[in-house]
């Protein structure tokens, strides 16, 4: 494949999500209830992005850093589990005020193995330990950002698509696993906006720790400490946003 690290990147991540897609349609008898669900407006779309994006966006991130890759491909398998267990509650608040009165739920169990799967990555990619700790903070966080912002068709690819713009400056492997996210999310825009299928958990958080794994990748303490303030900041108004979001 030729051109930059990052345009191939970029179309490596594409390729690979658009391939996993297409199989996906293909392989599942349409009315399969286990890949469906109602959209915001009543209606019914495919969950096959998810499971594209999240496969593609992590082969493609791996090759970048393997790491990036283990944090993608976990944080898409943590999202799988909650679509698949079908609950509910959304946001922090809810599935924290579950946990107090004794229930664990499938989001709990999602946010409890996206943090400590990312807490891993940052420990792989960074190697001071404060470093490792916010970058753990900063993937995690990433990757609860999308999703909360995936409330509509679009919003959550569109979001990936203007946060990773910037990254794309970059040189090295921060700019190549924001070519990776953008090249992921690229692939199933059109079908997204077009309410034909949507990302679900799974996609949402893969792409979300691609995104954080391009930050922990591309920036030193500083910006590490700067982003981790961000995403923390978001996950504590970010409920609120989200019951605004979900109500209109």
């Amino acid at each position: 494949m030729t051109g930059t690290p990052k345009s191939r990147s970029f179309l490596l991540a594409a390729a690979l999500t658009r391939a996993g897609f297409v199989l996906l349609r293909a392989k599942v008898p349409r009315g399969d209830a286990r890949w469906e669900r109602k959209n915001h407006a009543g209606r019914t779309v495919e969950l096959h992005a998810g499971p594209a994006v999240a496969v593609g966006t992590a082969l493609a991130a791996a090759r970048v850093r393997p790491a990036a890759g283990l944090a993608v491909l976990a944080a898409g398998a943590c999202g799988a589990y909650d679509d698949a267990a079908g609950d509910h509650r959304h946001g922090f608040r809810e599935h924290l005020g579950a946990l107090r009165e004794g229930e664990v739920t499938s989001g709990a169990v999602k946010l409890s193995g996206i943090c400590a799967a990312s807490l891993v990555a940052g420990a792989l990619l960074k190697r001071r330990p404060l470093d490792r700790l916010l970058a753990g903070v900063v993937i995690a966080g990433a990757a609860h950002g999308v999703n909360l912002v995936d409330v509509r068709p679009g919003r959550a690819l569109g979001a990936v698509l203007a946060l990773g713009a910037p990254g794309l400056l970059r040189a090295g492997p921060g700019g190549e696993l924001a070519a990776v996210a953008t090249g992921a999310a690229a692939a199933v825009l059109r079908e997204d906006l077009g309410e034909r299928t949507m990302l679900g958990d799974t996609g949402a958080h893969a792409l979300g720790a691609a995104l954080g794994a391009a930050v922990v990748a591309g920036n030193g303490r500083a910006g590490l400490l700067a982003h981790a303030v961000a995403v923390l900041a978001a996950a504590v108004y970010g409920d609120r946003v989200t019951r605004w979001a979900r109500a209109r």
